[in-house]
């Protein structure tokens, strides 16, 4: 069986600097898992890997969809595949490397139960209902008829949670319980899952320290450059944290000060929620940073764990 590599974690948690020693080590090319760094012109807000941080290690999906391009999971899907599927060939081990859970259980869970049965109609009824009252609003819908799917989806995954009521109309039965009769794990990868972590304090100082670096480092120019371009806040791409903070304060509808401490508050809120994500797969390893003098350390932990799992 294929196997694939999983280095994820929260944001800022210092996930780039390991994988790419990681990668060096283990003849490893590097997937990355992150809904904004797959655009162009958009490096700063993202906290985009610089050329010489990849240190030869080739990157796949950075850099490649312009910003008003629409971008969905399973366009995602269908590139990191055929990815890994270039990386085998080069006979080098496909990493997955970054936040984005959903772009993550894409590809390790067998999502395909259901898939037969559609009901148009009702989906585009839910569609509006969440354009009229919020996204939170239909996912609190699946409260009372699928509490599994209802706890483990967020309301920003409107199309799953759409396909869970709908499921439930169309048969009487949640999703949970047909992906209870199929195996969500039956996938063509044999799968190392690592998620790093550490103290909560520790990595909120960190997000708030990134967030000022990025000021210095030109996010204000960044963002105004991709308005000259004609990229505005309708635009998926400039909803991401960081982006939508700064086109607010360009607009003048909030000071840069405030600009700052939205970013930096939503940033922590993302760390949140990631973690809360991960700790859903029970097929994560946790590697705790705290417990480490450095990243060498940590580098040489995680291939020694992987070396155990892959001879079991």
């Amino acid at each position: 069986m294929k196997e694939l590599l999983i280095l994820a974690g929260p944001t800022a948690v210092g996930k780039t600097a390991i994988s790419v020693e990681l990668a060096k080590k283990l003849e490893g090319e590097i997937i990355s898992v992150d809904s904004m760094q797959i655009y162009k012109y958009m490096d700063i807000g993202s906290a985009k890997i610089a050329k010489q941080e990849m240190q030869g290690i080739p990157h796949h999906l950075i850099d490649f969809i312009e910003p008003n391009e629409s971008f969905s999971v399973t366009e995602f899907k269908k590139h990191a595949e055929k990815a890994i599927e270039e990386i085998y060939e080069r006979k080098h081990l496909p990493m997955l490397t970054g936040g984005t859970g959903l772009y993550i259980n894409s590809l390790i869970y067998n999502y395909s139960f259901t898939e037969a049965q559609k009901d148009e109609t009702y989906r585009n009824y839910l569609t509006s209902l969440a354009d009229e009252r919020g996204k939170e609003y239909v996912h609190g819908l699946l409260r009372e008829i699928d509490i599994e799917s209802y706890d483990r989806l967020y309301p920003n995954d409107l199309k799953r949670v759409i396909r869970a009521l709908e499921v439930y109309r169309l048969t009487g039965k949640t999703i949970s319980e047909y992906s209870r009769n199929e195996d969500i794990y039956n996938i063509p990868y044999k799968v190392y899952y690592f998620v790093l972590t550490m103290d909560r304090e520790k990595l909120y100082n960190r997000i708030n320290l990134r967030v000022d670096k990025m000021i210095e480092n030109g996010l204000i120019d960044e963002v105004i450059k991709l308005k000259e371009m004609g990229y505005n806040s309708d635009m998926q791409s400039m909803k991401g944290i960081g982006y939508k903070e700064i086109m607010f304060y360009l607009d003048g509808k909030i000071t840069l000060e405030e600009a700052i401490n939205m970013i930096k508050q939503g940033s922590r809120n993302y760390a949140k929620r990631q973690i809360t994500w991960f700790k859903k797969d029970d097929r994560v390893i946790w590697i705790n940073k705290d417990e480490f003098n450095n990243d060498g350390e940590i580098v040489e932990y995680l291939i020694r764990k992987y070396k155990e799992l892959k001879n079991l």
